[in-house]
């Protein structure tokens, strides 16, 4: 079992190289019969993240980057997964919100049999740590999109997902947005395509380094979602009606 890792990364030099490490440290104790390597992608940065990336390369033949002049977590994500040979391949935020400990978990669901596997925030067994505001506008935001497009799960946004090679071919090419929609045009597209898809509980903390300031700007980010989430709604349906 081949898996590799992506790390998308815009300007998180604060970050980069302690977290790669914390990644790097704990794959290394990981029991289970799989070879692993880890892509970081710094996007669009304009601090001495790639410099960080190219030492922790240079360190570690377990660790490589790639190099993106235009930002977009959407954009570094399809790269490396255009480049990636290995059977798995997985993606998670570099702020680590989601604990290193539902890793196995997506491991085991990948090698279960499942195309898609993501972590969730809105299990029951999920553990969240959030304030309010992120929590409340999360929640909405899936509501509206469970209406809007025709889906039954909890969580499309957490920035922790896994995926096979099976849909690869069939579901990159049709996911346009090259920033945070990336991951509900995956999800929806490959629900689409009759893949199988599998949502796990996940320990998940906002906020985990203080000194670092969240990508995310919520109300303009809800605008370009419900935009976006529409567009997609739109696109669905005419070829929907296009197969009958």
């Amino acid at each position: 079992m081949n898996v590799d890792i992506c790390l998308p990364a815009y300007n998180e030099q604060l970050i980069l190289e302690t977290n790669t490490n914390k990644i790097l440290n704990y794959l290394k104790k990981l029991e289970g019969d799989f070879n692993w390597h880890i892509y970081i992608v710094v996007n669009g940065s304009n601090d001495d993240s790639i410099n960080i990336a190219k030492k922790l390369s240079e360190e570690n033949k377990k660790v490589s980057f790639y190099e993106l002049k235009q930002s977009g977590k959407g954009r570094a994500i399809k790269y490396c997964w255009q480049k990636s040979e290995a059977e798995y391949f997985i993606y998670m935020d570099i702020d680590l919100a989601v604990s290193l400990e539902s890793f196995p978990d997506l491991i085991e669901e990948l090698s279960n049999g499942h195309d898609l596997v993501w972590g969730s925030r809105h299990l029951s067994k999920s553990k969240v740590k959030r304030g309010v505001f992120r929590s409340f506008s999360s929640l909405a935001y899936n509501v509206f999109s469970k209406t809007a497009l025709n889906h039954n799960y909890s969580d499309l946004q957490c920035g922790f997902k896994g995926i096979n090679n099976r849909i690869k071919d069939n579901v990159l090419d049709k996911i346009e947005d090259d920033n945070w929609f990336f991951d509900t045009e995956l999800i929806i597209w490959s629900k689409e395509l009759k893949y199988s898809l599998k949502e796990i509980p996940v320990n998940w903390q906002e906020d985990r380094y203080q000194e670092r300031k969240s990508k995310v700007k919520v109300l303009k980010d809800a605008k370009s979602f419900v935009y976006k989430t529409m567009k997609l709604r739109k696109k669905l349906k005419k070829i929907r009606k296009n197969d009958k």
